[in-house]
């Protein structure tokens, strides 16, 4: 290796036309995939589990929680870790974002609903059966199952959906918005689990 000859005048390497870099440089992204891939990714997870692949992995019996959110993890490696999520009528997420990483989501059954921070105001949409939806980093949400769907369904009619993050999640900060309309940030928690404490 040349040791590098800085010009007093440019901080430049009189050898190239670039600075010297003595360290390796990270990538600006956190993850390699795209919410493109993570949408294929819960697309596909939902399919496995409407098939049946993940039924070892399903409550016991068929019995689905009614009292607090479930999960289980589908499946995890370094790049991206996909949840399988039962909604409980009445229990949200708190708004939160998933710190360095991106997230998307595939609504398997039922119908959830999303308020989302949009810099100024709080946003609402409703995801049905089969919709999707991807949340880059930044994104703040809280999700809960949709009123709709608490009454329309019976108590053993579970609203499901299949997530992915990436990288796995490692953190998740909480927020309130402010009496002046701004976003403020009240804790973050180090958590590999999926949409808030479940």
């Amino acid at each position: 290796m040349r040791s590098s000859v800085l010009s007093p005048s440019s901080g430049r390497d009189k050898h190239s036309t670039f600075p010297s870099v003595d360290r390796a440089v990270a990538s600006a992204l956190p993850t390699r995939l795209r919410p493109a891939d993570l949408l294929r990714l819960t697309d596909e997870g939902a399919e496995d589990v409407l098939a049946g692949r993940y039924d070892h992995l399903l409550p016991h019996q068929g019995i689905w929680p009614t009292e607090e959110r479930w999960a289980t993890r589908l499946l995890s490696d370094d790049e991206v870790d996909l949840w399988l999520i039962s909604w409980t009528p009445g229990k949200s997420t708190e708004l939160h974002d998933h710190a360095g990483s991106l997230g998307a989501l595939t609504v398997l059954s039922g119908a959830l609903s999303e308020f989302r921070w949009n810099g100024t105001e709080l946003r609402s949409r409703a995801l049905t059966a089969g919709d999707q939806g991807s949340f880059p980093i930044g994104w703040v949400h809280d999700v809960m199952r949709a009123p709709d769907a608490v009454e329309s369904a019976g108590p053993l009619d579970p609203t499901l959906s299949v997530h992915a993050y990436s990288p796995p999640l490692t953190a998740m900060s909480y927020y309130e918005v402010t009496g002046h309309g701004t976003l403020r940030r009240t804790r973050t928690v180090l958590t590999d689990q999926p949409e808030g404490d479940i």
